[in-house]
């Protein structure tokens, strides 16, 4: 019971630690937004407006955003309005908040996020229980194993457009990932291709995985206990191997949000990634600032939880 309680504290410590160290990453990431639209080359006031803008013009837009104001002063407005999260109204967008055009954009990127999980985890430990299982020949777990490794390593900007024109564009199997019309399509067919990546690295850490398990003698006794092949390896193998696949599908959670904000890019597709790029193109500040210490704060969450489901399965990671 004692040392069941020291554990527990000593996650909770491990937790706290983590939860520390991602707030003051996400601070860090939000200074460096703010200093670098105020301090590197270029009037931000005429970056919005354009070079033919007048002084009077140029002077109401750096009141609009505090640029009139002292650096230290407009460091700590915005440190302010980060923690209340008010970063001011968006400008191309006047009466409307920058932080809910932020919290609109967040939607649709994290359904695609969480569809994408949910295909990536169950294509790779599909593809892992058919290479271990009893069901192919020795050559089809190569090519299996194989196509794990190469799925792995290709970047997703190098095979999302090519599956896209030949699917989409060419054999009108599915629509267009951008499409808005296309609906819950068109996010399955977008999340299938952020799942690839995802579902390569789940696939090969759970072969391994189940590759350990399989020489388990509680395999044997439940096999001679008359289960079939598909049930010993789904009810009896597969739970023992949870602990490594869900710790990878935590690991690479950062990656897979990383991945759909540049999906959303490439395809135009609703979401945090093409407003960042809007906020950019329009010189709209406010909303660029929030966007980007949103993306940043997505990213360092889904690491912060990585880690801790990390340690809740692996008391050796509670140490690192």
């Amino acid at each position: 019971m004692r040392r069941a309680g020291t554990d527990a504290a000593r996650l909770a410590r491990a937790l706290a630690a983590r939860a520390l160290e991602s707030l003051l990453v996400v601070v860090a990431l939000a200074s460096l937004v703010f200093f670098a639209l105020r301090i590197l080359p270029g009037d931000p006031a005429r970056l919005v407006l354009g070079d033919e803008a007048s002084a009077r013009d140029l002077a109401r837009v750096r009141a609009l955003l505090h640029l009139d104001e002292s650096l230290a002063a407009q460091y700590a407005r915005f440190l302010r309005g980060l923690f209340t999260l008010d970063l001011g109204d968006s400008f191309r967008r006047p009466g409307t908040s920058a932080m809910a055009r932020v919290a609109e954009a967040l939607v649709p990127t994290s359904e695609l996020a969480m569809v994408g999980v949910g295909l990536g985890a169950a294509l790779g430990v599909a593809l892992a229980v058919l290479a271990c299982g009893p069901w192919l020949a020795p050559w089809g777990r190569t090519w299996i194993e194989r196509a794990l490794v190469g799925a792995a390593a290709a970047p997703l900007v190098a095979f999302a457009p090519v599956l896209t024109w030949v699917l989409a564009a060419r054999a009108h199997l599915v629509p267009l990932p951008g499409d808005p019309d296309a609906g819950a399509a068109g996010l399955l067919f977008a999340a299938a291709l952020l799942a690839i990546p995802l579902g390569a690295h789940v696939g090969r850490v759970a072969r391994a995985a189940l590759a350990d398990v399989a020489r388990s003698p509680f395999l044997t006794v439940a096999s001679a206990k008359g289960g079939g092949p598909l049930r010993v390896w789904l009810l009896h193998a597969l739970p023992a191997a949870v602990g490594p696949i869900v710790t990878v599908v935590a690991t690479q959670l950062g990656a897979l949000l990383g991945g759909a904000v540049v999906l959303e890019r490439m395809f135009e597709r609703r979401g945090l990634g093409t407003l960042v790029l809007e906020a950019y193109a329009t010189r709209d500040l406010p909303v660029l600032e929030g966007a980007v210490v949103a993306a940043g704060l997505l990213f360092v969450a889904a690491q912060a939880v990585g880690a801790a489901l990390h340690a809740a399965i692996d008391p050796r990671a509670r140490s690192r």
